[in-house]
């Protein structure tokens, strides 16, 4: 059955596009949703000046509104309506898997199935419209103190009336962005929330292919680099392929049961385990915690003279933590490989999967079901887990190490990005896959039911 599965999607082609009328609709509809993400990422809020916002992002580069600016794929940089993106959702998405580990109530909704599920995700959705206020509040006061010691204002009329304004625009603009995730995942292809943050990145692309090419015409960059840099990059796309589709697969076993024919069979199946099970969660989490003290100490820094303790305790600490620099690098590093372990244990837990297999009557074989295949589970799952953070180490580190090297701002910096769009598109390319399969499943089925009409 599996090679005649094989053997199917292996004939998938182009070709198939244009008879599967569903799969054509819904790859229009998520094109056109994701043309909307654009237009909206270009549309500023009410009350601020765009070109002294153009200077604010460039003084505060380098800090953890990078991050936010790539993932919202430069709404930030141009203040847009969704400036914050679906970044608050992200965080408190997080949030609320911690807070499920760990709280009994919300612990015992994961079990309840898609009721259970339904509530977490309405609680998730009340923590970003709450995150949304308080970041939105904290962008428009920021906004409001920018360039008011050298006479300019980025705010056109600063007052509660535009924090306000302000806050209730942001608000709407990252719900919306919620609701249109949801409308490409229920009717698109894909994961909408994922293809959001995905476009963001990828629109930024051509913006440094075009730096590349053009620092190699002026002769600023040496062709050797050029190639070197596209290299490292495919190479990159390669190893991310490899490592996020590469599991440990547990056999699990299952008593005898009757079939049709009256035999006794024994079933089996696998547990899979990935090597990278935490995701892109540790290099987020690890960059944030390093880039935020760099981000108070550049919006202190106005306000600070350089000549007092306080300012040059703030210039050693943005020379320490600047990106590529060996103290960068290394906490970098340390902080990857402690999320990976940590996240990994509150997105899998041993004991209830082994539970689960025994209640299911599963069990592997040569470990006695219940305490003991959890204390397998997680035997198994930790040592792979350190293959799994060395590679998300050596895939976000290797870009800071370019960047120190080359003095280059590569659109993947830090690893996260290419890491997002390597995961998306290959599950986005999953799903097309199986849906075409489904259409080919469906005119197989018809094609049967007609010759056998026709007899």
């Amino acid at each position: 059955m599996a090679s005649r599965a094989d053997n199917i999607a292996s004939t998938l082609s182009l070709a198939n596009f244009s008879k599967a009328t569903e799969l054509k609709n819904r790859m229009w509809f998520t094109i056109g949703a994701l043309i909307v993400f654009r237009f909206l990422s270009f549309i500023p809020l009410p009350g601020v000046n765009p070109l002294i916002l153009q200077s604010l992002y460039k003084q505060t580069q380098g800090g953890i509104l990078d991050i936010f600016n790539t993932f919202s794929g430069g709404s930030l940089e141009r203040m847009s309506l969704i400036a914050l993106g679906v970044m608050p959702y992200i965080t408190a998405s997080i949030v609320v898997q911690l807070a499920a580990s760990l709280h009994p109530a919300l612990a015992s909704l994961k079990k309840d199935g898609e009721s259970g599920r339904k509530k977490l995700n309405q609680y998730t959705r009340y923590g970003a419209v709450l995150l949304t206020a308080i970041q939105g509040w904290f962008v428009a006061s920021g906004l409001e103190a920018y360039g008011a010691s050298s006479g300019l204002q980025a705010v056109v009329q600063p007052g509660m009336v535009f924090r306000v304004s302000a806050v209730i625009s942001l608000i709407g603009g990252t719900m919306f962005l919620l609701w249109l995730g949801e409308q490409i995942t229920s009717r698109g292809i894909g994961n909408g929330t994922s293809l959001i943050i995905m476009a963001g990145i990828v629109a930024q692309m051509p913006t440094f292919i075009s730096n590349l090419f053009e620092g190699g015409r002026s002769g600023a960059i040496s062709g050797f680099v050029i190639f070197g840099l596209i290299a490292l990059l495919v190479a990159m796309i390669l190893t991310i392929c490899f490592m996020e589709r590469a599991s440990r697969r547990l056999l699990v076993q299952y008593p005898k049961r009757a079939s049709q024919n009256g035999m006794m069979q024994a079933d089996r199946s696998h547990l899979p385990l990935k090597l990278n099970t935490a995701g892109v969660i540790p290099p987020i989490f690890a960059s944030s915690l390093l880039l935020l003290p760099l981000t108070i100490s550049q919006f202190a820094g106005n306000s600070v003279s350089p000549d007092s303790k306080l300012g040059s305790a703030i210039v050693t600490l943005n020379q320490y933590l600047a990106h590529g620099k060996p103290v960068y690098m290394l906490l970098y590093a340390a902080g990857i490989l402690f999320f990976s372990f940590f996240y990994t244990a509150v997105v899998f837990n041993p004991e209830e999967t082994a539970d689960n297999l025994k209640r299911n009557g599963g069990f592997i074989p040569g470990i006695r079901p219940g305490k003991n295949t959890a204390t397998y589970l997680d035997y198994v799952l930790t040592r792979i887990t350190v293959i799994g953070a060395i590679y998300l180490t050596i895939v976000c580190v290797v870009p800071e190490w370019v960047i120190a090297q080359t003095g280059m701002k590569l659109f993947f910096a830090g690893g996260t990005s290419l890491l997002i769009v390597v995961n998306v598109t290959v599950d986005t390319i999953t799903q097309i896959q199986s849906h075409l399969l489904a259409h080919q499943y469906g005119d197989l089925i018809k094609k049967a039911k007609l010759k056998g009409r026709l007899r």
